[in-house]
């Protein structure tokens, strides 16, 4: 079966379908596939069997993969490329660490200086109903501002960091996330490396701007999230066991629901693409 595409909606995303990522890719079949990733954003892989090994393999073949040093906790013991993303209670019936992972509005790895190129996550165990994820198109939102919000936000840095939805903020987790994880400035428009297109690149865990207090910057940081996340710039997935999506954190934002019942088992694991370096850590 030929490989084809199909579009998953009209802000972005496409099904890919043809492929079994269980067997090598020809090259020609991978730049089909990288050609497409750069135009649509995400990229869905249905019905997909694969080892973790094979998993990884094939994230290989977008770059360098993320050894998740900066999330030691949500890591896979035997598999450091793959983040767990997962309310599945630990083995000494500790709640997962990573249960609440990604319930923010985001762009992954944003809160270190390499920011992910793209993250591609399985899905292993899947509610019967929700645990959807949401993504929205970055270049939609910034190409839709005003010429003079535009000019307004260019030279502006937001301060990025690690923190995530807890039951306690003062956990011992997120004590070591903030010494692992020092607040860090992005710019808050990005220019794709492969594209050319400039992208709006904030979210959810953006706290302030650089010279600016929090309270001057909640307003901005507020309406900017409320656009980039309107309507029609989003997708919204339903997950299938056996769903791969591949996702350009350069010019996507996403947030997973806890939309489904209390005890349903939500299971998935993530490979991380490095990106390129980015922003400065605040002295």
């Amino acid at each position: 079966m030929p490989l084809s595409v199909r579009p998953l909606s009209h802000a972005l995303g496409a099904e890919v379908r043809g492929v079994d990522l269980a067997q090598p890719l020809s090259n020609s079949e991978f730049d089909e596939i990288h050609r497409t990733f750069l135009e649509k954003g995400i990229l869905l892989f249905r019905n997909q069997k694969i080892t973790r090994e094979q998993h990884i393999a094939f994230s290989r073949r977008f770059g360098e993969l993320d050894n998740h040093d900066s999330l030691p906790r949500d890591r896979h013991p035997d598999y450091p490329e793959l983040l767990l993303v997962t309310n599945i209670p630990e083995p000494d019936g500790k709640p997962s660490a990573s249960r609440y992972t990604g319930q923010q509005w985001h762009s992954d790895m944003s809160f270190t200086p390499v920011p992910s190129l793209g993250s591609l996550l399985r899905g292993i165990t899947i509610p019967p109903v929700g645990g959807d994820t949401m993504f929205t198109n970055m270049y939609l939102a910034y190409d839709t501002l005003s010429a003079g919000m535009k000019k307004m936000i260019e030279g502006l840095h937001g301060i990025h960091t690690g923190t995530r939805k807890v039951d306690d903020p003062n956990s011992d987790r997120e004590k070591e996330q903030k010494k692992i994880n020092p607040p860090i400035a992005q710019p808050v428009v990005r220019v794709h490396p492969e594209t050319g297109r400039k992208a709006l690149y904030i979210g959810e865990k953006v706290s302030c701007f650089v010279d600016m207090t929090p309270e001057e910057s909640r307003p901005l940081i507020d309406y900017l999230v409320r656009h980039a996340t309107r309507p029609q710039f989003v997708y919204r997935h339903q997950w299938q066991q056996d769903d791969i999506i591949l996702w350009d954190n350069r010019c996507t934002m996403h947030i997973a629901l806890g939309d489904y019942e209390e005890g349903e088992i939500r299971h998935l694991e993530r490979t991380t693409v490095k990106g390129t370096p980015s922003g400065y850590y605040l002295q």
